[in-house]
């Protein structure tokens, strides 16, 4: 789930600290001095597809550890995957949402994209401090090795 800076600002990753767009930055020069919808075509254009696991959720805060257990609703990712048939690899950012990946969505994929790799890389919130910038960076690079042609 997006933070609550994330859902104020209607953008992924909206926290001035988060990792995410700096790292997206380096790898598919989607910048964080660029405008929201700017960086979006540069990770489309460079094969990215970008979604949270989670549609829906109860939680007081903004961290991933405040959301109410049994509250979570996943996004559709029947359709997702209809609407975007050439995805090879799927990245998860953190634990949580590997979590939530596991527990609400993977049990319900045909076997197909069940086979699809799976990877949970390290969180890119700022909560997430036990990684610097730079391993994080390191450990995201798979995302371009998978997106490129």
């Amino acid at each position: 789930m997006p933070s609550a800076a994330s859902l104020e600002a209607g953008e992924y990753y909206g926290h001035a600290r988060n990792a995410f767009w700096p790292i997206m930055g380096e790898l598919f020069d989607a910048r964080p001095s660029l405008a929201y919808e700017d960086r979006a075509r540069c990770l489309t254009r460079s094969g990215v597809a970008l979604w949270d696991v989670i549609r829906s959720c109860r939680r007081e805060g903004s961290g991933d550890a405040d959301i109410e257990r049994g509250s979570e609703l996943a996004n559709d990712f029947d359709i997702f995957f209809a609407s975007h048939p050439r995805i090879r690899a799927i990245f998860l950012n953190g634990g949580m949402a590997e979590l939530a990946w596991r527990r609400h969505v993977l049990p319900r994929l045909e076997p197909r994209l069940r086979a699809l790799p799976q990877t949970r890389l390290p969180s890119t919130s700022p909560a997430h401090a036990s990684r610097t910038a730079a391993q994080k960076l390191a450990a995201w690079r798979q995302v371009a090795r998978a997106a490129a042609p």
